[in-house]
């Protein structure tokens, strides 16, 4: 557990590196700062009315407290264990198997399940994956990849203003552009390097607060190996019920939930927000060896 904020930790203040890297290579701090001001006021916006904008793209409802009795009993019995508020639980009808919290603190939370994941795990199953979301929601991580993403778009905005300088600078006259010409070159690569580089440093944060929530999950159950199971299952059911990648809007709501909803691997796992589904599910069992449960 400690490794894993660690790692956030330290993904995070390389961001914060880069950051003042793209600053200083724009000769001051006005430009940044106007960058910074305006991705503080995008993300900050989505870190308030995120859950309501999610919850109403899927057109979720409230769980009905008397028709699943058991899960909210489940929850609350988490809740106290970890000693969080009880969130507000809601229920998105599709057949994909999967859940996510959001909310931007712990006082004002929500966990959605989908009708596919209730029918598809088993009650103590079910139990890890809501301990896995109250997890994220002890964690802060909407608050920590809310930071991650203001920073990235930050440096998202230097990119593209050293981009434009350096295409307006190569209109100069003909001995500046001799002079000029490889640092504009260098100028053009950086601006189109390091806005990859914070994407990629912005997915490792994510992938680590998955891990984070998996073992937090794991110690809250005290049933490490439940979880595996159904993470196991989910990831198994991904191909028969999956959400449409082309349905661009809510395939950006993807890291929310609590294994990737689309289809496809490979190449693509380096630019996915999850971790590796079989090193997750390993990390469980070396839990369960270590821990007993």
């Amino acid at each position: 557990m400690i490794l894993n904020r660690f790692k956030a930790v330290v993904l995070l203040a390389g961001m914060s590196g880069l950051l003042l890297f793209m600053g200083d290579l724009l000769g001051g701090t006005q430009g940044l700062t106007i960058a910074l001001i305006i991705s503080i006021i995008l993300n900050g916006s989505m870190y308030f009315f995120s859950d309501k904008i999610v919850l109403g793209m899927y057109q979720a409802q409230s769980l009905s407290e008397y028709e699943y009795s058991w899960i909210y009993g489940i929850v609350s019995e988490l809740s106290h264990e970890m000693r969080l508020p009880m969130p507000k639980l809601w229920l998105i009808k599709t057949p994909m198997a999967n859940a996510f919290a959001t909310g931007r603190n712990p006082s004002y939370s929500s966990i959605a399940l989908t009708t596919g994941i209730i029918s598809l795990l088993t009650p103590d199953e079910l139990r890890g994956v809501l301990a896995h979301e109250l997890s994220h929601i002890k964690n802060r991580d909407i608050l920590v990849t809310t930071i991650a993403a203001t920073m990235a778009m930050a440096i998202g905005y230097c990119a593209d203003f050293l981009r434009h300088r350096a295409f307006w600078g190569s209109f100069s006259n003909n001995s500046e552009k001799n002079n000029h010409s490889s640092s504009v070159l260098g100028a053009v690569a950086l601006a189109m390097l390091m806005p990859l580089i914070a994407l990629l440093i912005k997915l490792g944060i994510s992938r680590s607060r998955e891990y984070l929530a998996d073992e937090t999950g794991a110690h809250a159950c005290r049933d490490s190996l439940a979880l595996a199971r159904a993470l196991e299952k989910l990831h198994n059911h991904i191909p028969k019920a999956y959400m449409d990648p082309q349905d661009t809007v809510r395939a950006s709501m993807a890291s929310l939930f609590i294994v990737r909803p689309l289809r496809g691997g490979g190449l693509m796992e380096l630019f996915s927000t999850h971790p590796s589904m079989q090193k997750r599910i390993e990390k469980l069992f070396t839990i369960h060896q270590q821990k007993g449960y």
